[in-house]
């Protein structure tokens, strides 16, 4: 692996856009990338750029659509927009008997116990225990699907605070998304649905998107709770696009789930993903289906009620 520093590479820029990635670096939220292919792979062409708002969310609805995308020839590049913070992921995982499914087989921990006795970091929570052991399966999943690169944003999950606090959160996805775009001129951007989908975080990325939409060429958004939402037979309903995934694409995106699914603790990987959002992964592996989406007409921002 090779470590990119994306605002090494702003040369092209606007000083405008250079000083907002200087400005997020001094913040601890600049880009930081890392590439996964070869550097002339990644660097051949526009990219498709992948925005996830948590580890997990590319592996449930975005997965086959990476996979189309690497198919046809173009880079792609995956983005982690927020740390993951998460409490009650900790909590389980300081369990000893799991309690986070009702089918306990679910829990890949030996025995399904826990007790691993993590401490959360109130002060950097980029060292947080599940922020770091969530960020590894993301970066396994990413792995799975042979992304050409990551992007860590490294921004906190604010989108669940006071509307100041959303609103705050919105603005600086925004400012990543022009900065990526003037970085990589041509490239196209995928987002969660988050309108459809009704999680804070998800809807801010959305929201980011619109906002940024006169500057950014192609935007295409993944309905990536339409696995839980839905019955199986209208999950595609109103949907722009609907992805078959063929059966190579698939084992990939199940390998990419999987990731979520893996107790290794050398690795880091204690199965978060499945201890966070079991149905989301279970329902996605079995659907060889994604949902994709324009912008709606009548698009409104702001935080979800």
């Amino acid at each position: 692996m090779i470590n990119d520093a994306v605002p090494s590479k702003v040369a092209s820029a606007s000083r405008r856009r250079f000083l907002q990635i200087s400005a997020l670096a001094a913040a601890g939220a600049g880009l930081e990338g890392i590439t996964l292919s070869s550097p002339a792979q990644a660097a051949s062409g526009a990219p498709a750029i992948f925005y996830s708002p948590h580890q997990d969310d590319e592996a449930i609805g975005m997965a086959g659509s990476i996979m189309e995308h690497k198919a046809a020839g173009r880079p792609v590049y995956l983005v982690l927009v927020t740390r993951g913070e998460n409490d009650g992921l900790l909590n389980y995982m300081n369990a000893g008997n799991c309690p986070a499914f009702t089918n306990r087989a679910l829990c890949s921990a030996p025995g399904h116990y826990h007790n691993l006795g993590w401490v959360p970091n109130r002060v950097d929570s980029l060292k947080d225990p599940v922020v770091i052991a969530r960020t590894a399966e993301f970066m396994a999943s990413a792995q799975a699907l042979g992304v050409d690169r990551v992007i860590n944003l490294r921004l906190t999950d604010s989108a669940y605070g006071s509307t100041a606090e959303y609103n705050s959160l919105v603005s600086r996805i925004k400012t990543n998304i022009l900065s990526l775009n003037d970085l990589y001129p041509g490239a196209s951007h995928k987002f969660a649905a988050g309108w459809l989908d009704g999680n804070s975080t998800h809807k801010a990325c959305s929201d980011a998107a619109y906002l940024a939409r006169r500057d950014v060429g192609d935007l295409r958004f993944n309905h990536i709770y339409a696995y839980v939402q839905r019955p199986v037979p209208d999950r595609g309903n109103g949907a722009n696009y609907v992805l078959n995934i063929g059966s190579s694409w698939m084992s990939a995106k199940r390998r990419s789930i999987l990731a979520y699914n893996t107790w290794d603790p050398a690795r880091k990987l204690y199965s978060l993903g499945y201890h966070s959002v079991p149905t989301w992964l279970e329902n996605a592996y079995a659907d060889p289906r994604e949902f994709v989406y324009t912008l709606p007409s009548n698009y409104t921002t702001g935080k979800p009620a």
